[in-house]
């Protein structure tokens, strides 16, 4: 007691007025951040600035008890710079006290969650948010998230993950915005800017700083498998990958995260190229680079030597946070003595950290996230919730659209149902309420949210009868299942007695609508998968639905493009639901039932079968190609012998429950224009998209890249001409050193509702323009 009462009154003596006194902001305002820090940082030691550099989880503690948690014991001797994955500002306050009371110089924690599509209010998945196209609206998410975050005493989000995915087996594409460097950047700079708002260097008390990750090339694990080995070209890098993390830090993006993969044979975490050399240098990044969870422990693995080695090895390449693996914490002093660190690199790794606290006010005051009034008003609103369900009308993506072709069934398309007769819910998603939400909710309150069942009922309501059957486990093998679950539990029962539970409702009903797929954590990060068809007993239950010749749609769960060659084929409709996040039951339901046009369109290639992966539209050609559509075998072409090389479903792709007619492409040379008209009976949404391929070049240049796109909306009969703009930051690539090229010559520029059906034109760009 005696040793923190000194401490106590040291820690008030060394600290701004507002830590004596929590509850008041200064009066006066603090010194400029370099002169503020430079004077803190002359009166740390040296294990005090090691100490910053530390980052651990904090452990689910209880107010009273956290002063007996070694996380405390480390905060009061000046080890520990920062916490994650700690909810409730009782509890953080608990531990920020002990930081700014009992450790010698009362330097504030920064305080870290995994906020990825929402805390509280789920959204959408960040693949199902990156297919509505809107920028607008992933702003408008990220903002929500970090009003929530904020508000319950998160100050750091570890979000978004920009990462480049072409290979649907890897189950963290999920968390990203797909396979396309355009619109993965101009979804990245949405999050960021989402998040932090416009002034990085001042946040208000409602926003976090951003933590771009996986730096860099993750997406990009051989075979899909996660934590895999990853090889490219530094042209590949520059041009395919590179360009989100880039848009991040132009945003202003306050933190980056390293990835656990390697980038040209070195480690991401202690790639000096990687972290110095390309993100501060060539893309002039001021913030602090952390490493992901005990990525410096691992490099052991990778055979890069011992802890005391590596931790060295990341610190002078950039690294300035250590996640977990305690490598800076327990060597880095014996590294100084060795030669291996200088003081130095200590210091300027400390004084990022110090700066990044600074921006978020927390030495001003260093509870100023901590109002336990604001959780009451602005977690999981009413506003919040109505955002929620509205941007999740907008991701689902219309995969299939016609009518059964059955006796005494209208030849018209199933959806959007009518509110009429029965209708069967079956499947084993229609009734679950934690798995909706998707994968990466640390924070999320699933007992709050509605099942698909209750959305459809309260729809429905007074109108037509909804009929529900589980129909199946989610797969066959027990174990499968549960690995796949992660805690999000699926009710098991007898197979038999489903699959009769289900057939009996199918037979009463006038049409069938499945909740099947995937479970939340079937994607997501250690959720590799090699097959992507749909589970074994899921299939074979649509397989008795369908031979009952009743209308069927299927609502597809998935946090990746999913194998759906056998539902395109015998399915009359089909609609890619994703997880759509705590308002998912009502959403479905809007669109379901016509009340909301989908508008959602793929931001990743579909393939017809797994063998096609990696499978992505904007490929490199090859000198023996075969034309998109072609629909059979060619020899000594570059093609396969069991499958056509087209994918399913195309990047791009979306139906809706109107039609849409493209006019022929105009251009100036400096514009492209096309006119879009509705020709259906339904106001609608329609995302027109701006192709380019670069017909001369001193390199290879993919066959098309995405360089525009806009969300209309066009009421039924109405026509909207669109034009884009074609500048020469457009035309230019990268060239291996990061340097933009932009070569003159001809270029095709097309334009149309998916990277498939699209308008051509050809351009001849001068270099003067």
């Amino acid at each position: 007691m005696k040793r923190t009462m000194i401490v106590l009154a040291v820690a008030l003596l060394a600290l701004p007025l507002s830590a004596a006194k929590p509850k008041k902001k200064v009066a006066q305002p603090i010194k400029p951040m370099k002169e503020f820090v430079d004077d803190l940082m002359s009166r740390m030691t040296l294990q005090e600035k090691i100490g910053q550099l530390n980052l651990q989880v904090a452990g689910d503690i209880t107010t009273g008890s956290a002063q007996d948690t070694e996380v405390a014991g480390l905060i009061v001797d000046g080890q520990l710079g920062g916490v994650f994955n700690l909810k409730g500002t009782d509890k953080i306050r608990a531990l920020q006290e002990i930081a700014v009371k009992q450790s010698r110089l009362g330097i504030p924690l920064i305080v870290g969650m995994d906020v990825i599509h929402g805390y509280e209010t789920i959204f959408p998945i960040p693949l199902a948010l990156s297919c509505s196209w809107d920028t607008t609206a992933v702003r408008q998410m990220a903002r929500i998230s970090a009003v929530e975050a904020t508000a319950d005493g998160i100050n750091w989000v570890y979000s978004p993950m920009v990462d480049i995915a072409l290979d649907a087996r890897w189950g963290r594409i999920a968390e990203g915005a797909g396979e396309d460097p355009f619109l993965g950047s101009a979804m990245a700079e949405a999050y960021v800017k989402g998040y932090q708002g416009d002034s990085p260097s001042q946040y208000s008390e409602s926003e976090v700083m951003a933590c771009v990750k996986h730096y860099a090339l993750y997406g990009a694990v051989e075979a899909g498998r996660d934590y895999n080995t990853v090889d490219m070209s530094h042209l590949r890098m520059y041009n395919q990958y590179f360009p989100p993390y880039k848009a991040a830090a132009e945003a202003g993006a306050g933190s980056y995260m390293s990835s656990f993969n390697l980038v040209d044979g070195q480690h991401a975490t202690a790639n000096h190229w990687l972290l110095t050399d390309v993100l501060r240098d060539q893309w002039k990044f001021d913030g602090f680079v952390v490493t992901d969870y005990g990525s410096i422990g691992e490099m052991t693995n990778h055979g890069f030597g011992d802890l005391k080695h590596n931790s060295a090895l990341a610190l002078k390449a950039g690294t300035d946070m250590d996640m977990c693996a305690r490598g800076f914490l327990t060597t880095l002093e014996a590294s100084l003595q060795d030669g291996s660190v200088s003081e130095a690199d200590i210091d300027l790794a400390c004084r990022r950290i110090l700066e990044a606290k600074y921006k978020l006010g927390l030495f001003e005051d260093p509870y100023r996230f901590l109002d336990p009034k604001r959780r009451a008003k602005d977690i999981y609103t009413a506003a919040h919730r109505e955002a929620s369900r509205n941007i999740a009308a907008e991701t689902f993506v219309l995969l299939k659209n016609e009518s059964p072709k059955l006796p005494n069934y209208p030849d018209a398309p199933v959806l959007p149902l009518k509110k009429e007769g029965k209708i069967a819910l079956i499947g084993p998603l229609a009734d679950d309420r934690a798995n909706i939400a998707g994968t990466w909710c640390v924070a999320y309150t699933p007992e709050r949210y509605s099942t698909i069942k209750e959305g459809m009922e309260r729809a429905l309501a007074g109108k037509a009868q909804l009929l529900y059957a589980q129909g199946s486990n989610l797969t066959r093998d027990p174990e499968l299942q549960k690995a796949a679950e992660f805690g999000k539990t699926i009710p098991r029962g007898d197979e038999a007695q489903l699959k009769a539970e289900a057939l009996k409702i199918a037979r009463e009903a006038d049409v069938i609508v499945c909740a099947m797929g995937e479970c939340a954590d079937f994607s997501g990060e250690s959720s590799s998968r090699a097959t992507l068809e749909m589970p074994d007993v899921q299939r074979e239950l649509l397989e008795a639905l369908v031979a009952l010749g009743k209308p069927i749609v299927l609502l597809n769960f998935s946090g990746r493009p999913t194998v759906l060659t056998w539902e395109q084929e015998h399915l009359p409709a089909i609609m890619n639901v994703w997880f759509a996040g705590s308002e998912a039951g009502d959403a479905i339901a809007d669109v379901l039932f016509g009340e909301k046009s989908p508008s959602g369109k793929l931001t990743t290639t579909f393939p017809q079968a797994v063998g096609q992966l990696p499978l992505y539209y904007n490929h490199l050609n090859t000198g023996r190609p075969v034309a998109e559509g072609t629909d059979r075998y060619w020899k000594y072409s570059s093609n396969y012998l069991d499958v056509r090389n087209d994918p399913l479903y195309p990047f791009g792709y979306g139906l809706s429950y109107t039609t849409f007619a493209y006019s022929d492409v105009t251009t100036d040379g400096k514009t492209a224009s096309v006119t879009v008209k509705n020709t259906g009976t339904r106001d609608a949404d329609e995302i027109v998209q701006l192709y380019i391929r670069d017909i001369f070049a001193s390199v290879s240049r993919p066959v098309k890249e995405l360089k525009g796109f806009r969300r209309i909306h066009l009421k039924a009969g109405e026509e909207q001409t669109v034009t884009f703009p074609i500048t020469r930051d457009l035309l230019t690539y990268y060239d291996a050193n990061g340097n933009q090229v932009f070569e003159p010559g001809d270029f095709e520029v097309m334009i149309g509702p998916n990277s498939r059906e699209v308008k051509r034109a050809t351009v001849k760009i001068e270099a003067a323009q």
